[in-house]
């Protein structure tokens, strides 16, 4: 997953599965959509160059004299999000983290339910780490700290942005998030 040249063959569930849509429903014809795979730092760059693509700002009135330039999306909070969804899905799955953006939310969704002390009523205040090796190499190659407070991180850049709380559904073979536009 690391270094490898076709992480697929050994982890067919290896690949982030990308679709954007016009609308609010799953049954709409999307208007871009992908198999990101490759090694670990292909699949996040990739990852972040279409969380760019997608994230608009728009001008707000501050005051009187005043505007600023506010996004649908906090940036920092998506990213870190999906880098959450890479470093705790569940690698022996066949299915890949889904990444869907519709006209008023995101859903992210991997494989693999909470994990180790993780449970519905301490989330997201406790973590365990199902990948280790994968969490290490993301915090050596820049893209996560590892300090445990991601989720609580999203949440706050969502609140400074305007936007709703990240909404979570868990099962015990998946965690989906949802990230609503700003209104």
């Amino acid at each position: 997953m690391l270094v490898g040249k076709n992480p697929r063959y050994f982890l067919p569930g290896a690949y982030v599965q990308y679709l954007e849509l016009p609308g609010t429903s799953l049954t709409e014809v999307p208007v871009d959509q992908a198999e990101i795979s490759g090694d670990l730092q292909s699949i996040l760059k990739e990852l972040l160059g279409r969380l760019r693509l997608f994230i608009k700002t728009s001008m707000v009135l501050v005051n009187a004299l005043q505007e600023k330039l506010v996004p649908n999306y906090p940036e920092g909070a998506v990213r870190e999000l999906l880098m959450n969804a890479v470093m705790h899905r569940n690698y022996n799955s066949n299915s890949p983290i889904r990444f869907y953006v519709f006209a008023n939310h995101i859903e992210i969704q991997n494989p693999g339910g909470l994990y180790g002390e993780a449970t519905r009523q301490n989330f997201p205040t406790r973590n365990s780490y199902r990948n280790p090796v994968i969490a290490e190499a993301l915090k050596s190659l820049g893209f996560v700290n590892r300090f445990g407070y991601g989720v609580q991180r999203a949440q706050a850049l969502l609140a400074e942005n305007g936007n709703p709380p990240a909404e979570f559904e868990f099962d015990e073979h998946s965690v989906l998030v949802k990230i609503h536009k700003r209104p």
